[in-house]
């Protein structure tokens, strides 16, 4: 084979043109595959933690069985309920020496021994100056030294729930049922007579100063209804307020003919709150109880203290706040005392006392 047929057979290479294009190819085929590691690292990572959480949280028993509730949007804190910080300038009493002065009264023991101990939530004096004590655990104790009429006869006090105990609060919220009630004693005929019923965590109570209405909060709700107790419109209820800013706890009377009425939690507006997301979202609900105990989820309530007065028809007069719980944490009752407020928490370890000629 000569030389020409040798080229001939040979076949000819074209020569690699490198141009900018080609680089960027190469940078882009590069980029997809390591595109694709990244989704399947990623991918694999979220599946080895998301699928045996979703079999535990299938697998778990939830201690509630949450219902929906339909709540409107808080109210804006605007006008009268502008926030401030007019509640920092109270004074704690008795700190570190009190357990939970719910209704301003001495508590002691430890939450898991409440069942044993009791729980007072509501104190009143009497016409004998005697103290009727609403307990949690025992119903009704009239002690020696609810809400009381004048002539000592009739006492109006709740029944929060049938199923939960006073230190499950927590639940009680979050399952939202309606088998809470309104009740009244007769200390002549020792019965017991049931005013309202499917109400959604009722918890304080306050007989009207004309006596002819009793006030409930519904805590749950975030709003106070009315029960009349005399005159024409006896065996009637009504809303006296509805969508409130927070959580009413106790609610006692002012000096001005109103009422007082303390915050348990707050629905911040503008800003995020919890109890409404959650409110139509039970199977949300389940999931966190599944895996949260109620000290855990309390952590997450803001320690936003507010408490409000309102005028004798249920309109705001003011507004005491305490953003952050700074002074005064967790406040579960105000109560008005020569020119003074003081004010009870169902989880601080004290009292506090606001002079409301600084406010």
């Amino acid at each position: 084979m000569n030389e020409a047929e040798g080229l001939r057979q040979r076949r000819p290479v074209r020569p690699q043109v490198i141009t900018e294009d080609s680089s960027a190819q190469e940078a882009k085929e590069g980029s997809t595959y390591s595109s694709k590691v990244f989704r399947v690292t990623f991918l694999t990572l979220a599946a080895s933690v998301v699928v045996p959480l979703l079999g535990v949280t299938v697998l778990l028993d939830c201690p509630i069985d949450p219902q929906p509730i339909s709540l409107k949007e808080p109210p804006l804190l605007t006008g009268v309920l502008e926030p401030n910080i007019k509640l920092r300038k109270a004074e704690r009493l008795w700190e570190n020496e009190l357990v939970g002065p719910e209704s301003i009264v001495n508590i002691g023991g430890t939450r898991e021994d409440e069942p044993m101990c009791g729980r007072p939530l509501g104190i009143r004096v009497g016409p004998n100056n005697t103290l009727f004590v609403a307990d949690a655990y025992y119903g009704l104790y009239e002690v020696n030294p609810g809400t009381v009429t004048r002539d000592g006869r009739k006492i109006y006090f709740t029944d929060s729930s049938s199923k939960w105990q006073r230190r499950d609060y927590l639940f009680l919220i979050m399952e939202a049922t309606d088998d809470g009630r309104l009740l009244e004693y007769d200390m002549v005929t020792k019965e017991v007579k049931v005013l309202m019923v499917g109400l959604r965590f009722p918890n304080g109570v306050q007989l009207s100063p004309a006596e002819d209405f009793v006030l409930v909060q519904e805590t749950t709700m975030a709003r106070i209804r009315r029960y009349y107790v005399s005159g024409l419109m006896k065996g009637g209820a009504d809303m006296f307020v509805e969508n409130m800013p927070g959580l009413p706890d106790n609610i006692r009377l002012s000096s001005s003919g109103g009422y007082w009425v303390a915050m348990s939690a707050v629905r911040p507006n503008p800003g995020f709150s919890l109890l409404d997301f959650l409110s139509e979202k039970p199977w949300i609900k389940r999931m966190i109880f599944k895996l949260l105990s109620q000290e855990t989820m309390t952590k997450f309530v803001p320690k936003y203290s507010l408490v409000v007065e309102l005028s004798e028809t249920g309109s705001y007069r003011r507004s005491f706040h305490d953003p952050n719980g700074v002074i005064v944490a967790y406040v579960s009752e105000a109560h008005e005392h020569n020119g003074y407020l003081y004010l009870g928490s169902f989880r601080s370890p004290f009292l506090c006392r606001l002079n409301l000629q600084h406010v």
